[in-house]
């Protein structure tokens, strides 16, 4: 069931032989220091944040320019050669992760805001503008960039572009999607496009959306013009605590059926809770079975009602103690924890990898306990925290990858997660995307026809396959042997789910 692309059967000699050819071809349009491709040179690219599965780049260029961008797509068209965009390499699920004969594109170097203006809320950057760096830098005018997930303060707004990143605030002020006005970039031709406007629409087919969340299989994305919203006046931060699971996911959903949409509605089991809490000492309740966090923003009157609301909706779900935010300090200690889930699970096994599903509201309960099976199930653990507001699941499946037996058992609870989210009526990726991790979930997913689909769109844009090729859309062929894999392996949980 292992996810990793499947590469070409080549020796070493012909790798060596392509590699001679594409690096020659390159050096004609960058400068030395700006191309990689010595072993010890291009490691640090054979991966993303899924560290699981990894691939050594053919080369790796790292331009400099606009123009050298376009020199580099022009002249691996012309060889034939794949290119993977890569930004800051935290991607979840091996989106950026490089292919065996390919050019890895690193925009790390495009890191200038261009321009911030107040009078229209918005800011110009470039893709390798770290996500948290635009928030700073529009903070003189009293304002930020809304979309904030765990690793904005190393993520870029190109890889944001890439998977829709959302965050911790998706909930009020929505997705990257919702954030981003217009996108410019090149084909993988090497030739200029450009996605949405400056206006509020564009003529035409959205076009926009299409791009966002496409995982870099469409374009590479050079510019950003987003969205800037005022900086709320005030922002404080319930922490409620519950000593059962079923409460807290009835309460998630108890809140926003109340007419309630908070600025942030996060939840985290008690393993999660006892992680963070050893790792930044947020002062969470170590005894509750699940924590909620609530956010209200806005002015301090309209803040004041609406943290009233939440909590007597909390107590009367069955909170057994809340505790609400007496400063600005003590709101970002709340929020502190949610924040560094990943690196503190990181210290609770040697590897973890974080699945990314979104289920309906009423059903989180449900797919908690189903996931709490699953750990008897493959003999692994299992740390949650998740988007609760908007039902995105980050389950952390802790494991040994030096184990192979461990990585498969783990590969198999994963998919069993998302098969389960699916069997719930939710989707198998929220904000990080489907890379080469969920492919084979996407068999689960869509049927034949809509990936068919899918892929026809890709061709549209790149007929040869040759930008980001293998990953986000399944083939064919690949489900049909999914599906025989687990038939052999007894698999099959939800029998009802469209099959291949």
């Amino acid at each position: 069931m292992n996810a990793t692309l499947s590469s070409p059967q080549v020796s070493a000699q012909q790798r060596a032989e392509r590699q001679t050819q594409v690096v020659q071809a390159l050096q004609a349009v960058l400068p030395a220091h700006a191309l990689l491709w010595h072993n010890e040179d291009v490691t640090p690219y054979e991966c993303d944040g899924l560290t699981a599965y990894r691939q050594r780049p053919l080369v790796v260029a790292l331009p400099e320019t606009e123009s050298q961008v376009q020199a580099v797509l022009k002249t691996c068209h012309a060889l034939g050669v794949p290119v993977v965009a890569r930004g800051a390499g935290t991607g979840l699920s091996g989106g950026a992760m490089p292919l065996t004969l390919g050019v890895t594109l690193s925009l790390a170097k495009f890191n200038q805001i261009l321009k911030i203006d107040p009078q229209s809320r918005t800011a110009v950057v470039q893709a390798g503008v770290r996500n948290l760096a635009i928030s700073e830098a529009a903070a003189p005018y009293g304002m930020y960039y809304a979309p904030d997930p765990s690793s904005q303060i190393a993520c870029t707004i190109g890889g944001n572009v890439a998977e829709n990143s959302g965050g911790v605030h998706c909930l009020k002020y929505g997705l990257t999607v919702h954030n981003v006005l217009k996108v410019r970039g090149y084909t993988v031709e090497g030739e200029p496009v450009e996605f949405g406007s400056d206006a509020l629409d564009a003529a035409g087919y959205d076009l926009l959306s299409v791009l966002i969340g496409s995982e870099g299989m469409l374009a590479v994305t050079m510019e950003v013009t987003v969205r800037l919203v005022p900086k709320p006046q005030l922002a404080r931060c319930i922490m409620a605590s519950f000593d059962d699971m079923r409460k807290a996911g009835d309460a998630v959903a108890a809140v926003i059926a109340a007419g309630i949409i908070p600025a942030g509605l996060e939840m985290m089991d008690k393993p999660m809770t006892a992680a963070v809490e050893d790792f930044v000492h947020a002062g969470y309740d170590l005894s509750a079975e699940a924590i909620l966090l609530c956010e209200s923003d806005g002015t301090p009157e309209e803040v004041e009602e609406e943290i009233g609301r939440m909590s007597d909706v909390l107590r009367a779900a069955g909170a057994t103690a809340l505790a609400v935010s007496r400063d600005e300090a003590e709101r970002l200690r709340f929020w502190s924890g949610r924040k560094n889930a990943f690196p503190a699970s990181g210290r609770l096994a040697p590897d973890y990898m974080c699945m990314d599903s979104t289920i309906p509201r009423r059903r989180l309960a449900d797919i908690l306990l189903a996931i709490q099976q699953m750990e008897k199930k493959y003999g692994l653990r299992c740390a949650n925290v998740f988007h609760a507001g908007d039902g995105n699941l980050h389950p952390l499946i802790l494991f040994d990858a030096n184990d192979p037996d461990q990585l498969h058992r783990c590969e198999l609870f994963g998919a069993d997660i998302l098969e389960t989210s699916v069997a719930m009526g939710g989707t198998v990726t929220g904000e990080h995307g489907v890379g080469v991790e969920k492919l084979n979930s996407m068999c689960v997913q869509f049927s034949q026809e809509e990936n068919a689909q899918m892929l026809g769109l890709k061709r549209a844009f790149d007929p040869q396959s040759l930008l980001n090729p293998g990953k986000v859309v399944p083939t064919h062929n690949r489900c049909a042997e999914y599906g025989k894999m687990l038939v052999r392996g007894g698999q099959i949980s939800h029998p009802d789910l469209p099959r291949f």
